[in-house]
C-alpha cells in the first residue's frame, strides 16, 4: 500500500529540489499551433514548474477544439526601384512589374522572366 504524500510535503520537496511551481490565475485561451492545425482549450488551468533555469508550462481542463490552421499569405512590400528595373528590363507598365514581384515574393529574375 503507498503512502500519500500531502501537498505541504510534496511543495517542500520540490523546493528542496531547486524546483517552483505557480498557477497562471485568469487563464481564458491557450492555442497550439501546429502546420496544418491549431488546438484551442478555452478555460484551462495553467501552471509553470521552474526547474534548473527552465520553464515548464502545464495546460490542464477546459474544452478542447481543434480546427485547421489559417495562414496568411505574407505580403511582400516591393520597393519602387525593383519595381522601376522590372518594368525597364520587360517593356512592361510598373504595375504590371509590382504584381509580378509580389507573386514571385520579391525574386526579381522570375517577376522578370514571368513577364517576357
Amino acid at each position: 500500500m503507498q503512502k500519500r504524500m500531502n501537498p505541504r510535503e510534496a511543495r517542500r520537496m520540490m523546493q528542496r529540489m531547486g524546483m517552483n511551481m505557480d498557477a497562471i490565475q485568469d487563464v481564458e485561451q491557450v492555442i497550439i499551433k501546429t502546420a496544418n492545425k491549431e488546438i484551442v482549450i478555452d478555460q484551462p488551468e495553467v501552471a509553470i514548474l521552474q526547474m534548473q533555469g527552465q520553464k515548464i508550462y502545464q495546460v490542464a481542463g477546459g474544452n478542447v477544439t481543434e480546427r485547421d490552421a489559417e495562414r496568411a499569405a505574407p505580403s511582400i512590400k516591393v520597393s519602387e526601384e525593383d519595381a522601376q528595373l522590372v518594368a525597364n528590363q520587360t517593356g512592361k507598365s510598373i504595375e504590371e512589374a509590382k504584381q509580378a514581384l509580389e507573386e514571385c515574393e520579391g525574386d526579381l529574375a522570375k517577376a522578370i522572366l514571368l513577364l517576357q
